[in-house]
């Protein structure tokens, strides 16, 4: 009986710790979007977590710490699956729990995947949702107990384009901005993030341009050409072997923040493939030790 009791205690624990509401990312109509029926779905992906397609309707899942461990510090959360799905299991609420035993309120960003039939321009809507993302958490920061200052952003593969794109665009409002809030975020997480859409670095490219874009897009959406002295730190992490999305996408990124004097630290595994989420079962170190050290100025 005792062990039982122990066991509801828990999970009451838990559900109270890991408090989680679904906010609309917008209130009434969705910027860049076309009027069509929201044809949404999740699956289950080969590791038995939850996966979602065809996001025309974004949405943003707050997890915030208990208030005891609070420190202030806010995390949005882009998951990744090259802009085709969103894992939004292990690189979305697996992710928020972790950051919420830190003390960071975590917030999962359910973008919209670029899909002609769903928007007007199918390569600003995962950008638009990223900005908007962030401006919510600083217009909320009083209510969900966050230090405007201390907003960050973290992607995975093309989730890692999004918030290196948030990183890199952020002087560019692709929404309305009337009360001036800064979209630019304090810091950002890339985990064997795509950075460039040239053809020889990246397979994401198709799907959030087209088949044919101008060199003048691919140049646009390619963020290591955007790196400037206020770029945002950047913590970033790949593996040597991924077979999805090439290292140089880290190297040419981190040397682009390196020549700007950014502060940056790179993370490079033998081995680990890709898709790795928060645990690379090829190598005994764990990101996330490196990055509780480099993120001690925000915890």
């Amino acid at each position: 009986m005792k062990h039982l009791l122990l066991t509801l205690l828990l999970i009451q624990l838990s559900v109270f710790v890991f408090a989680q509401t679904v906010v609309p990312l917008y209130k009434g109509n969705i910027p860049n979007s076309k009027n069509i029926a929201n044809r949404e779905t999740s699956f289950t992906g080969a590791d038995g977590k939850p996966r979602i397609t065809k996001v025309s309707v974004p949405t943003l899942t707050v997890f915030l710490p208990a208030k005891d461990k609070a420190n202030g510090t806010a995390v949005i959360i882009c998951p990744g699956g090259g802009y085709v799905h969103l894992s939004i299991g292990g690189e979305g609420y697996d992710v928020a729990k972790m950051f919420n035993e830190w003390g960071v309120a975590a917030f999962v960003l359910k973008y919209r995947l670029p899909d002609d039939s769903t928007m007007q321009h199918k390569e600003m809507g995962p950008l638009q949702d990223a900005q908007r993302a962030i401006q919510l958490v600083r217009m909320n920061a009083k209510e969900w107990n966050v230090n405007p200052n201390k907003v960050g952003i973290i992607g995975f593969s093309a989730g890692g384009h999004l918030a290196a794109t948030a990183g890199t665009h952020y002087n560019k409002p692709l929404i309305p901005n009337q009360s001036n809030v800064s979209l630019r975020p304090d810091f950002m997480i890339l985990l064997y993030a795509v950075i460039s859409l040239t053809d020889s670095l990246s397979r994401s490219s198709k799907v959030l341009l087209g088949a044919n874009p101008s060199q003048d897009m691919i140049k646009l959406y390619s963020n290591e050409f955007h790196v400037t002295a206020n770029t945002p730190p950047a913590f970033i992490v790949a593996a040597k072997d991924d077979p999805a999305v090439n290292i140089k996408n880290s190297i040419y990124f981190y040397h682009a923040l390196q020549r700007h004097r950014v502060r940056s630290s790179l993370h490079l595994y033998e081995k680990g493939g890709h898709g790795f989420g928060l645990n690379n079962k090829m190598s005994n170190e764990k990101w996330t030790d490196w990055l509780k050290v480099w993120m001690k100025d925000w915890l």
